[in-house]
């Protein structure tokens, strides 16, 4: 008996031992703390803005006349040259409209026969010096007035009939030409489809959109917190979503001076010039990102931001301690620039320096 209570005594002794060395070495584990050395490297602050590449002169070809489209000349994606033909408008009038501007044509000339006998009565009465001038000067106004009515009905009848009139004012035709060098971005009607003219009082049936490609740019909004920091001629560097290896940088040309709401949140609009890599192709409409560099430095200590600690303005790190058990120690330090993710170290730290980074705290 006795033997064998010192057996299970020994035995107790050696579990014990066991226990609080495990206990230890525990509590050196949860003690035990992962760093992260200072590096070298750049820093950018920078301007978040979201938007896409468009064309910065982008225009909607219209017709002057009514009617239908007869044909198309164009396919989305022809080059275009400034008096090319795009279009050809039928005219396609009411039973109305043809039947008033005939009769407007005769009522017309039969106003400017009538002036025309009374002016060359007038001419002779005149010739043989039984005129009075204030009669002479009526006789003249009646005819003029009759040539320009009847002037303008003929043209508003070659209009609502062919579609064109050419004369010393004007010169209207069913052709649609394009205005400006371009790219056809897109058709908006087809062969068939009616035309509603461009008038003082209505916007008009839009056949087609031209822009040229050669000069694309970002068009996008900053959220009001940066706007302040933005200048124009500031570089950019365009992050598009189609083209993630595409190197594509610009500079700030123009920022809104009025800010918008949207979703709740106050942006400004903003156009970055773009200067394409070489080999990028960029299309217009193209989603992107623009990051717009405030300010930069290379070549600086830098520490992950996660890692430090600003309270009243001051910042501060935690470094190891004397020995492996001891609790990490406190350093302010004096931080420069930041990216989001790392921040420059002005003062406080050198290269390769160990910062402790405490592991996560779990959730209960």
């Amino acid at each position: 008996m006795r033997k064998g209570a010192i057996v299970v005594g020994v035995l107790v002794l050696a579990g014990g031992a066991a226990a609080a060395l495990y206990s230890r070495s525990i509590s050196q584990k949860d003690k035990a703390f992962k760093t992260v050395a200072v590096s070298r490297g750049p820093v950018v602050e920078k301007a978040l803005a979201v938007g896409s590449i468009r064309p910065k002169r982008e225009i909607a070809v219209k017709s002057k006349i009514s009617g239908i489209v007869k044909r198309s000349y164009r396919e989305v994606g022809d080059r275009v040259r400034a008096g090319d033909p795009l279009f050809e408008i039928l005219p396609d009038p009411t039973p109305m409209e043809l039947t008033e501007a005939r009769r407007e044509v005769e009522i017309a000339q039969n106003i400017y026969d009538q002036a025309k006998k009374k002016y060359d009565r007038s001419q002779a009465l005149k010739s043989e010096g039984i005129l009075a001038s204030q009669d002479w000067e009526v006789a003249d106004k009646e005819i003029q007035d009759a040539k320009i009515r009847l002037g303008l009905s003929t043209e508003r009848l070659a209009l609502v009939e062919k579609g064109r009139v050419k004369t010393a004012r004007m010169d209207v035709e069913s052709i649609i030409r394009a205005p400006i060098d371009g790219t056809v971005l897109e058709l908006l009607v087809n062969e068939g489809d009616p035309v509603v003219p461009l008038t003082s009082y209505q916007a008009g049936t839009a056949l087609t959109n031209l822009a040229d490609m050669s000069t694309l740019v970002f068009k996008g909004t900053v959220d009001e917190i940066d706007v302040g920091k933005l200048h124009e001629q500031m570089p950019a560097r365009i992050k598009v979503g189609a083209l993630p290896d595409a190197k594509v940088d610009g500079k700030v040309y123009k920022i809104a001076p009025k800010s918008k709401t949207a979703e709740g949140a106050t942006l400004f609009d903003v156009e970055i010039e773009l200067v394409p890599g070489a080999g990028t192709v960029l299309r217009a409409g193209y989603s992107a990102n623009a990051d717009i560099v405030v300010r930069e430095k290379t070549d600086v200590l830098l520490v992950p931001e996660r890692l430090v600690t600003f309270v009243d303005g001051k910042a501060t790190v935690e470094l190891p301690g004397a020995t492996p058990d001891a609790e990490p120690v406190k350093k302010e330090i004096k931080a420069g620039l930041s990216d989001g993710i790392n921040v420059e170290v002005v003062e406080g730290l050198k290269q390769n320096d160990p910062v402790v980074e405490r592991p996560p705290k779990k959730i209960e």
